[in-house]
């Protein structure tokens, strides 16, 4: 018999990226298509916004439900139909004929997210050494930073170009080749015999897991809470051209790709202390922002350094692979569901600091407390790990 070379491990990481890359398109270019699928659905602005809740919250139900539901199926085969799932509902959303059934199906686009982020990231990482687990997760995460530098802008053209539906439908491309990408070159596995829903959710007694989701709920809360604002500080403070607002946007995307290139590195050697270094990283990022943003320099610089501390992520996404034990799938996925939590209370809290008249700046502030909280909660994770004492939330 001939033997039958596998597949390359970047050429697996890349399939895997490209899912990333999809899904990080239709997230952040759906904000930037909200004046144009507004105009086209017949509502207001401000209407058109709770499409974007939609669809983050599909994020947040979805991650626990389809890595539960999906324990006893191969992680090739969840990944092929959590792919196929989101190309079908971004194919929909640019078929949608009314508001009702926009809302519908942008929740339906978030449901794969949380699950397919997570389970590649566990492909990913069984493919290397374990001392390289961290940039093998980065390498999956790099699909949605490039997403930010490239995709959305194209996205952004595309549905000006043409028609907002369409900005959708590339999504929905993207996501069938990454389906066929996924079918011809990553490894087949066989499900694990002794997973079941039931003990994925033993998960949930772990109190290192819920320490590290709070972590990324209230640690990353302060990058979305400047990024939510940040067109409207750069127009209304660094009084720049509308058309200046997309290459500072670019630097931020800019700066989480540097982050996911460079910080796996050191996470691998220490990851705890990375994640800290990290959290404090982004506290003086953030702190800076307010004093950054008269000059358009000075505010380019200060948006990468943010874009950075993004790298978080894939940080936590490691540290969960180490504390979750045998119920790696969910809180693999629930690490996005902490995330789009982040995304609620930093742009909720930005927005209260900015109505309360302290200026478009003052969300820098707001971040830099959100960071700091993150630190407090890794420092307690920190202390109970070091000083042997479990954290546990139920009886075991």
């Amino acid at each position: 018999m001939t033997a039958v070379s596998s597949p390359p491990v970047w050429l697996v990481h890349v399939a895997l990226a490209l899912g990333g890359f999809a899904i990080g398109t239709t997230e952040f270019a759906t904000m930037s298509l909200l004046p144009l699928f507004s105009n086209g659905l017949g509502i207001d602005e401000p209407t058109a916004g709770h499409v974007i809740s939609a669809y983050a919250a599909g994020v947040v139900v979805g991650a626990p439900l389809l890595a539960v539901a999906g324990a006893r199926l191969s992680r090739k085969n969840l990944l092929v139909i959590l792919m196929a799932l989101f190309a079908i509902a971004n194919g929909l959303s640019a078929l949608a004929p009314s508001y009702g059934s926009m809302l519908v199906f942008r929740f339906l686009s978030g449901l794969p997210h949380g699950a397919y982020f997570g389970i590649a990231a566990l492909v990913a990482a069984s493919l290397v050494p374990p001392g390289r687990r961290t940039q093998a997760v980065g390498r999956v995460m790099l699909g949605l930073t490039v997403a930010t530098i490239i995709g959305v802008p194209f996205a952004n053209w595309l549905g000006q170009a043409l028609g907002w539906r369409w900005g959708f439908a590339v999504v929905a491309a993207v996501a069938v080749l990454t389906v066929l990408m996924v079918m011809a070159v990553v490894p087949k596995d066989l499900p694990d015999r002794g997973a079941s829903p039931l003990r994925e959710l033993g998960a949930l007694k772990s109190g290192q897991v819920w320490l590290t989701l709070a972590t990324g709920a209230i640690g990353f809360g302060g990058l979305f809470a400047v990024y939510t604002y940040l067109a409207s500080t750069l127009l209304e403070v660094t009084q720049v051209s509308a058309a200046t607002v997309p290459l500072v946007l670019a630097m931020f995307g800019v700066g989480m790709t540097a982050g996911n290139l460079i910080v796996p590195r050191f996470a691998d050697r220490a990851l705890m202390p990375t994640a800290g270094a990290l959290l404090l990283w982004s506290a003086g990022a953030l702190a800076l922002y307010p004093f950054a943003a008269g000059q358009l320099w000075s505010i380019m610089l200060a948006v990468t350094a943010i874009g950075f501390g993004g790298a978080l992520g894939t940080v936590l996404q490691t540290r969960l692979m180490d504390v979750a034990q045998d119920s790696q799938s969910l809180a693999a996925a629930l690490n996005h569901s902490a995330f789009n939590t982040a995304n609620a209370i930093g742009p909720w809290l930005g927005g209260l600091s900015i109505s309360a008249g302290y200026g478009w700046t003052s969300t820098g502030w707001v971040g830099c407390a959100l960071a700091l909280g993150g630190l407090a909660i890794w420092a307690v994770a920190l202390l109970a790990e070091r000083t042997g004492r479990p954290i546990a939330i139920a009886a075991e």
